[in-house]
């Protein structure tokens, strides 16, 4: 099982990173947090490398059943979604909670997981 969902963008990085927003939004998410990679490894290592987002995207109703089911689940939220620059086009891709939460003991959190896989799959899809 793959631990995550991807597809190649012919656009500009810009471009990809306003469209996944506006998909994650339509499918009820939001992002609550933006970390530029290259920026971060530039300065704290002086290293170059192609531009690199993490999103961290979040569904407060679904992130509220899994609280409810499972209170350490915070240590896993929010779902993050990368973009990033490839020779090819930009990346984009998407955690797939199913996979993530099989590290957890709690067999009631596989629904929630399951509709939330459910809606990053049909953000990926839609790019």
């Amino acid at each position: 099982m793959s631990y995550h969902f991807s597809k190649v963008l012919s656009l500009s990085f810009d471009e990809a990173v306003a469209r996944v927003t506006e998909k994650l939004k339509e499918q009820g998410f939001g992002v609550l947090t933006e970390i530029d990679v290259q920026a971060t490894m530039k300065k704290k290592l002086d290293v170059e490398m192609p531009k690199y987002l993490i999103l961290g995207a979040c569904n407060p109703s679904f992130a509220y059943q899994a609280l409810q089911l499972e209170d350490k689940i915070g240590t896993m939220l929010p779902c993050n979604v990368i973009v990033q620059q490839k020779p090819e086009g930009v990346e984009v891709s998407a955690i797939d909670p199913v996979a993530s939460m099989q590290a957890i003991s709690n067999p009631n959190l596989a629904s929630v997981a399951t509709q939330v896989r459910d809606q990053l799959k049909a953000v990926i899809d839609s790019l």
